[in-house]
């Protein structure tokens, strides 16, 4: 499991305890000081550093699932995917337009268009993706925000389903 930009490690230290090894990416140091613990591997980087340029360190299908929390880098997504195992799912939350309202972020460059998450996965991946869940809009808890979510899985596209009979 990858949870990406993890800061703290709140979900990595989840994953850990359900009995999945997981790899906790963020470019604080001090922030995966604390993530780190029993079945979690960490690895500091900075994956906006390369001057426009995505230098995407992880090869493609590694990940049986991948978190992504409070972190837009719209030059990632594509990669994300790629990173996704055939079957894996990817869990992708993060803010939106009307956020501004509740406080940071409240930059227009990391908030997402109306159903723009939603249109990544359906348009601008490498490969094909089952939606399972989107939502859009407003959340009180765990404070006032504007968010989009999304859990997709990636298809498995070398099983061709099996016929169907009634004996």
């Amino acid at each position: 499991m990858l949870d990406l930009a993890c800061g703290s490690g709140r979900h990595a230290r989840f994953l850990a305890a359900a009995g999945h090894p997981v790899l906790a990416v963020d470019r604080d140091a001090a922030a995966l000081a604390e993530a780190r613990g029993a079945g979690i591997a960490a690895l500091q980087v900075d994956l906006e550093s390369g001057g426009g340029l995505v230098q995407w360190p992880f090869e493609a299908g590694r990940f049986s699932g991948i978190v992504v929390t409070n972190y837009l880098h719209r030059p990632l997504f594509p990669h994300i995917v790629a990173s996704l195992a055939p079957g894996g799912v990817l869990i992708y939350e993060t803010f939106a337009r009307g956020n501004e309202r509740f406080g940071k972020p409240s930059n227009p460059d990391f908030l997402l268009w109306p159903g723009e998450l939603l249109n990544l996965a359906q348009t601008g991946v490498p490969d094909p993706l089952r939606i399972i869940a989107f939502e859009d809009g407003y959340v009180d808890s765990p404070k006032p925000a504007v968010v989009q979510r999304i859990c997709v899985a990636k298809i498995v596209s070398d099983v061709s389903p099996k016929p169907f009979r009634l004996n």
